[in-house]
């Protein structure tokens, strides 16, 4: 007798079933679950409240996302859809990378829980707004005459989900004191001060950050960008 085949677990690897209920779409469902995880998290969505939110039984919400991986797969690539990116043939392929690399980081502060979920959310990449945001980057550092476009693209990627991941925990923190972030810092900042004291190269100028914590923020997130565009020039051909 052979051996049954496993399934591979990714909502992109099977055919959608045909749908119970018409007025409940998929597109809605994960439309509703992006709402859900912004306002709440990963850790507060479920299926069952997923269903109550769009008046429905979770038995149906199956029928269209069999398991809650598929949803946050399907969750990912809805917000991918957001990413808007220069044309591959723009003048000038460094501008255009800090384009997109702004784009992608303000679509992960919009959507705090997606930077932390991009490594584990099963086969996200093969959804299609991401696979059309991969192809369309590709494009870009192809058309710059990079020679590994696809280590650019990593190399880029990397460098903002890491930022944006720190980024929307120290928001999500900022949002559930319930004061701005100015408020925030302010309150911090004797402890932070008091705490770096005897540290000779810890001990900087904090006041940008007090003033304008944001601004301090796209400062720190520009500087990094720089640093990591000007080594990717360097893999140019000359």
């Amino acid at each position: 007798m052979a051996a049954r085949t496993n399934p591979v677990p990714s909502v992109w690897a099977r055919q959608p079933r045909e749908p119970e209920q018409p007025s409940l779409s998929r597109a809605a469902i994960v439309r509703e679950a992006v709402v859900m995880l912004d306002a709440e998290g990963i850790d507060a969505l479920s299926m069952r409240k997923l269903a109550t939110r769009l008046n429905a039984g979770a038995t149906s919400l199956y029928r269209h996302v069999a398991t809650k991986d598929e949803l946050m797969e399907l969750a990912v690539d809805e917000v991918f859809g957001e990413i808007a990116l220069p044309p591959a043939d723009s003048p000038n392929w460094r501008a255009a990378a800090v384009e997109a690399a702004q784009a992608f980081r303000a679509t992960a502060l919009r959507h705090p829980w997606l930077s932390s979920v991009l490594g584990q959310a099963g086969l996200v990449y093969l959804g299609p707004n991401l696979m059309s945001f991969s192809e369309r980057l590709a494009a870009l550092f192809a058309a710059a005459a990079f020679p590994e476009p696809a280590r650019a693209i990593e190399t880029l990627i990397s460098y903002v989900v890491g930022m944006s991941t720190a980024e929307a925990a120290w928001l999500t923190a900022v949002a559930r004191s319930g004061e701005s972030e100015t408020e925030f810092v302010a309150r911090l900042m004797p402890a932070a001060e008091q705490a770096t004291v005897g540290y000779e190269h810890l001990n900087g100028d904090s006041t940008a950050a007090a003033v304008d914590p944001a601004a301090a923020r796209d400062a720190k997130f520009s500087y990094g960008l720089e640093v990591v565009l000007d080594g990717l020039a360097l893999r140019l051909p000359r």
